[in-house]
């Protein structure tokens, strides 16, 4: 394939394969390049998903030309799959839960560390969001896994109600209450922005949001702290 690096920001240029040469003998940029490009394509899938968004759109968010693109990834399908299955990957490795340290311990933890997600890595989320809001059609080999994941927690959570350490409830129901109240910081952030009087670019500081929802949660749960 012909690549043109005519375009393309020096840094860059300099480090794709030869445009004839065997992937096997690209340049150790091609990882920094490969990088490039998939951060473009977060940006471009969270805003567009999956059918709103061009190739030629990620190519330029990335600093390269179409062709040049096409020469590092099949098709932007290809592309979306990975990212998605990135994500639901670490999800699944990151919020996972033990039943140990007990629930007001356990929740807390989780409740933070997916408050955290959501405003670390808010384009990764809606990314998720927005495939769900298109049907989910890419999801349907991730459903039964999460269904798998989900019914670990939910036998943690009811075993703590069976030994009286928290309220009857309908765990699944608790979890998902969860999701809703931590992805809302991602989805929703220029809503939190404007309902907290932030400037676009001004931090959060997410302390006292953490401490709400985990105090909201423990005392909806009748656990105590």
């Amino acid at each position: 394939m012909n690549v043109d690096t005519a375009s393309v920001p020096p840094a860059i240029a300099q480090e794709m394969p030869a445009p004839d040469g065997p992937l096997s003998r690209a340049r150790p940029g091609r990882e920094r390049i490969m990088a490039a490009i998939r951060t473009a394509a977060v940006t471009e899938f969270s805003l567009h998903g999956l059918k709103g968004t061009s190739t030629q759109a990620i190519a330029a968010r990335a600093g390269l030309t179409k062709p040049q693109l096409h020469y590092y990834i099949a098709g932007k399908e290809e592309l979306y799959e990975e990212l998605l299955m990135q994500v639901l990957h670490a999800w699944k490795v990151v919020f996972s839960f033990e039943d140990a340290s007990g629930p007001a311990t356990v929740l807390g933890d989780y409740i933070r560390k997916k408050l955290d997600h959501a405003f670390d890595n808010p384009e990764i989320s809606r990314i998720f969001t927005r495939e769900v809001l298109d049907g989910g059609r890419n999801l349907d080999r991730y459903w039964p896994n999460a269904q798998a994941w989900t019914q670990k927690k939910v036998d943690i959570i009811n075993g703590w109600i069976a030994r009286g350490q928290m309220r009857p409830l309908d765990a699944r129901l608790l979890l998902m209450h969860i999701w809703a109240m931590t992805q809302s910081y991602a989805d929703y952030a220029i809503q939190t922005r404007v309902m907290l009087g932030l400037p676009p670019e001004a931090p959060i500081d997410r302390e006292p949001i953490a401490r709400e929802l985990v105090a909201f949660v423990l005392g909806g749960c009748g656990i105590k702290p």
